[in-house]
């Protein structure tokens, strides 16, 4: 039978181990629920602009912080010194062709005719890429399947372009200043960056960043219907 210090003993033992860290690690957020959620909302980020948010969840993964990590699976080339090296060499070659070439950074998707605009559509492949990456990175770090990571992150990376590039486009046309506009994509690196930071904060805001984006496309979707309807009616 334990006598009375044992039980002291034991009872302090036991306050020890309620550390903050030991609280973190009973609250932290896991499961697949918040895996999807992070992937989905990093997916999201990279499909307004791919180079900062990659850049955060590698930096993030590398440093193990705020549950992102790509050191378990096929992806842990993600963090990697070398992959977050090319990451910034693209980004400034992309930023280089913009203001050198005068290059567009986005694709107008309500131009009927075929446009020649090789670094929008540089960028689109980009973002889409980078998207499914992380998302199916996310997924395999945690023994997931990877595969469906692909897959969200396409159609998560695709909603986020058709609801943003139609505002960005917008935007550019109503500038007359050059340098205005082309600070519009600093701006969406900004967003983008932002948002990967919050998903990685709060993994289930993925969820409500995806939400944000279907309804910014469906209300794009239901203007330019009304804008379609009006110039029938107009033509009559």
């Amino acid at each position: 039978m334990p006598d009375g210090s044992s039980i002291v003993l034991t009872d302090r033992s036991l306050l020890a181990t309620r550390t903050v860290a030991h609280l973190y690690w009973l609250f932290r957020m896991n499961g697949i629920f918040f895996y999807i959620g992070l992937g989905a909302g990093l997916a999201a980020a990279c499909g307004l602009r791919p180079f900062l948010p990659m850049l955060l969840a590698g930096a993030l993964g590398s440093s193990g912080t705020l549950g992102v990590g790509f050191g378990h699976g096929s992806f842990h080339f993600l963090q990697a010194s070398w992959w977050l090296l090319v990451v910034v060499v693209a980004l400034v070659i992309a930023y280089g062709l913009q203001l050198l070439a005068r290059l567009a950074p986005i694709i107008d998707p309500s131009a009927g005719e075929a446009r020649n605009e090789p670094l929008a559509a540089s960028l689109t492949g980009l973002g889409l890429g980078a998207g499914a990456l992380l998302f199916a990175g996310t997924l395999a770090a945690h023994g997931d399947a990877w595969w469906p990571g692909l897959i969200g992150g396409l159609l998560a990376a695709g909603l986020a372009q058709r609801a943003s590039w139609p505002v960005i486009v917008r935007a550019r046309s109503r500038l007359a200043d050059r340098a205005a506009r082309e600070a519009l994509t600093i701006y969406l690196d900004a967003a983008a960056v932002l948002l990967a930071a919050l998903v990685a904060l709060l993994h289930p805001l993925g969820y409500v960043l995806l939400a944000l984006l279907a309804w910014f496309a469906w209300r794009g979707r239901a203007r330019a219907d009304e804008k379609y309807a009006g110039l029938r009616i107009l033509r009559r």
